[in-house]
């Protein structure tokens, strides 16, 4: 199994380049955290609104699909489960409603009912309708969102444009180029993870251990061996990392002019930026 193919979750996708990649990071931020803080005290409208958006965002991208299947699919799946689990578990709520008024006089709340729909044992309310969507929609957009802006944005990109946007703090004796080094870094060490748990992986199975015979405390000192194991490999790359930073005297970023990435705003950041009004108005009007 590869990992760097099959689970390109917080990668960035060099080819091909979309229209999202030529995106300034800037314009990519302000729509992620708009995509982020958009659900809060929102409508379930609105939230479902949000997940069709993601998925038009990611089919004109054209993105390829053995990408996007293994993380928009397996993610779509999990909040589909997430919705029937809520559907079907007890709300908490035993109400036995009674009018306060003559029936004649309710002609409109007669035709309200709590119950949605029902089987047997298994009763569809309103309150678990509207939490499962609730819920489901939340975590898509949170997790989905944040994976395509990296998906989309070298980590490079992602920096400048957190110093551009924190560049002011600089003033309060804040260390911004050093917390956004370590932001690069922590990207970038996120392709080796997968890496020593891949080759980790596949020297076990290339040494045809049966299990079976193997039994639960052997298969748990094996497994912790592994663990020790990856941990030491990712230790040493870390300080390997460090070793070369050391040599070659970035040894204090604050003091070092560090060149992370080229911004430059084009005719199409302008539009996309731009779409950000009518995206708010239609959240605060109607969302």
């Amino acid at each position: 199994m590869d990992l760097m193919r099959s689970l390109p979750i917080g990668l960035y996708l060099e080819q091909p380049q979309t229209w999202l990649h030529r995106l300034d990071p800037r314009v990519k931020l302000a729509w992620l955290m708009s995509f982020l803080i958009g659900p809060i005290l929102a409508n379930n409208l609105w939230r479902l609104g949000l997940v069709g958006l993601l998925i038009a965002i990611t089919l004109t991208a054209l993105i390829p699909l053995r990408v996007w299947k293994q993380q928009m699919g397996l993610l779509l799946i999990f909040c589909l489960v997430l919705f029937g689990v809520t559907l079907i578990t007890p709300d908490g709520l035993v109400l036995d409603h009674q009018p306060r008024l003559p029936a004649e006089d309710l002609d409109i709340q007669q035709n309200y009912e709590y119950v949605v729909w029902q089987f047997k044992f298994i009763s569809v309310t309103r309150l678990k309708l509207d939490l499962g969507i609730k819920l489901s929609t939340q975590i898509f957009t949170l997790l989905y969102s944040t994976n395509l802006y990296l998906l989309t944005t070298a980590a490079e990109e992602i920096t400048t444009g957190l110093e551009f946007l924190l560049g002011p703090l600089r003033r309060l004796k804040v260390p911004v180029t050093e917390i956004l080094l370590t932001l690069t870094l922590s990207l970038r060490f996120i392709p080796l993870v997968l890496e020593e748990i891949q080759n980790l992986t596949r020297s076990v199975r290339t040494r045809a251990i049966a299990w079976k015979t193997l039994g639960f405390k052997q298969s748990a000192q094996l497994w912790l061996m592994v663990s020790e194991k990856l941990l030491e490999n990712l230790l040493m790359r870390a300080e390997q990392m460090a070793t070369a930073m050391d040599i070659r005297g970035f040894t204090s970023p604050n003091q070092h002019l560090v060149r992370w990435h080229q911004l430059r705003f084009h005719h199409w950041d302008w539009l996309i930026l731009v779409l950000l009004l009518p995206f708010w108005s239609l959240r605060f009007l109607w969302g």
